[in-house]
């Protein structure tokens, strides 16, 4: 299969792309993030991971534009997003694919990733989008012309990845991207993940089976009570000893999988519904 190439070349692959300095956001005068930094490199995968209430959802609403910080700063690529709203910051290169299912179920699978380019005013330009869509996830091509309501819950993940990239955006969110998914459907979520980190896309990811959103990883990031807890490569935060007994039921030997390859465990796949207990959460419970 031939690769389609970015249209325009990207920063340098060491860059970061998104930069998080001591944002302090919450609800009602309180405050979930507190003082939180993070950075999102250019090219990466990166993790989040934490128990429930540590300010994952929180941390991507504000990255987003939906809740503005009280304090802090949020750039890409040093622009500032900080005080902007969600359509600027979407009109920045910012896509997020939420938590729960967001497809239009009475319009076909090709409506709805034509809907993802709705901002393009380029003549030609969508179309030349949807075809290099179509060749990143050619198993999109079957469903075309079903309705999305018809597809399984893995298909419609799939076809959400596809509308995301019709704005060719500088950094992808994806939040909790196998949530209520089966063990056997993972893989063909988290090996279209891996299809577009392949493809240089930079990718900030929150994911309740921590263990194997890690693996997939090159960095990872634990949030706990607002505060980052650690960060490292995705596979030191995996392997580190308290880490493990906290949030992923126990370390992982240096042995067990192999990160770089970003190739969850089978055990990692099957355990989703262990591994979000372990998070702290049960599927589809508030973060």
């Amino acid at each position: 299969m031939t690769v389609p190439q970015p249209e325009s070349p990207g920063p340098a692959q060491d860059s970061c792309a998104l930069e998080i300095t001591g944002v302090v956001a919450g609800y009602g005068g309180g405050d979930v993030l507190r003082g939180v930094s993070i950075k999102v490199m250019q090219g990466g995968i990166t993790c989040v991971v934490g128990p429930n209430g540590a300010g994952k959802s929180t941390l991507l609403s504000t990255i987003s534009g939906l809740l503005r910080p009280r304090l802090g700063e949020i750039t890409l690529y040093g622009e500032r997003l900080t005080g902007r709203s969600p359509r600027q910051i979407l009109q920045a290169g910012v896509v997020q694919v939420p938590q729960h299912h967001s497809l239009f179920r009475e319009m076909t699978v090709r409506e709805n990733i034509s809907l993802g380019g709705y901002t393009l005013r380029e003549r030609g330009l969508a179309e030349r989008r949807f075809a290099a869509v179509q060749e990143m996830f050619p198993q999109v091509n079957e469903w075309l012309d079903k309705k999305a309501g018809s597809l399984s819950g893995g298909q419609q993940r799939l076809v959400e990845f596809a509308r995301s990239l019709m704005l060719d955006p500088k950094l992808v969110i994806l939040d909790e991207p196998s949530m209520g998914l089966a063990p056997k459907v993972l893989k063909s979520v988290f090996d279209a993940v891996r299809t577009m980190h392949a493809q240089g896309k930079t990718i900030l990811l929150v994911e309740q089976n921590a263990r194997a959103g890690l693996r997939l990883s090159t960095h990872g990031v634990v949030l706990e009570n607002g505060l980052v807890r650690l960060a490292g490569t995705g596979r030191e935060v995996l392997e580190h000893p308290e880490i493990g007994a906290l949030y992923l039921g126990g370390a992982v030997s240096p042995a067990g999988g192999d990160a770089a390859d970003g190739d969850p465990a089978e055990g990692d796949l099957a355990g989703g519904a262990g591994a979000s207990a372990a998070n702290g959460a049960a599927p589809g419970a508030a973060r």
